[in-house]
């Protein structure tokens, strides 16, 4: 019964990954080109509702990124001190991509093509980490 549940939270964790960290790259490289040809006020109203239908889907990659992620950490135990670093880093990368995609998604937000940058810089770099933590297992 095992293998099959850590076949299902590893898949868990890599989809709500890729669909927490490909939207936002998404919405930056193509939605904010796209809406900066539009006028302000029609601009905004697209940002705005592009974000309400991108919540949902945070709400539910960030969950399913916590559940697996504390699965994975309780069913593999005895890594070297190095992991464990690079776990806290990784950890406190993460805390920064999951405050972003918060204010991401809240209506009126100015600064959310920044803010969706700096969390898909931050998300590349949890991926090369996790990567790397993958191999020193």
């Amino acid at each position: 019964m095992a293998e099959p549940l850590n076949v299902l939270m590893r898949w868990l964790h890599i989809s709500s990954i890729v669909g927490l960290i490909g939207g936002m790259i998404y919405g930056r490289v193509v939605m904010v080109a796209a809406a900066g040809e539009l006028e302000a006020e029609k601009r905004r109203a697209l940002e705005d509702r592009a974000a309400a239908l991108f919540r949902p889907i945070v709400a539910c990659a960030m969950i399913g990124i916590i559940l697996s992620g504390v699965y994975n950490v309780l069913s593999y135990t005895g890594h070297t001190t190095r992991y464990h670093v690079l776990l806290g880093v990784k950890l406190l990368l993460v805390a920064h991509i999951f405050a972003a995609a918060v204010m991401i998604v809240q209506p009126g937000n100015e600064r959310r093509g920044r803010q969706m940058m700096g969390a898909a810089i931050s998300g590349l770099i949890v991926i090369g980490i996790s990567a790397y933590l993958r191999t020193i297992y």
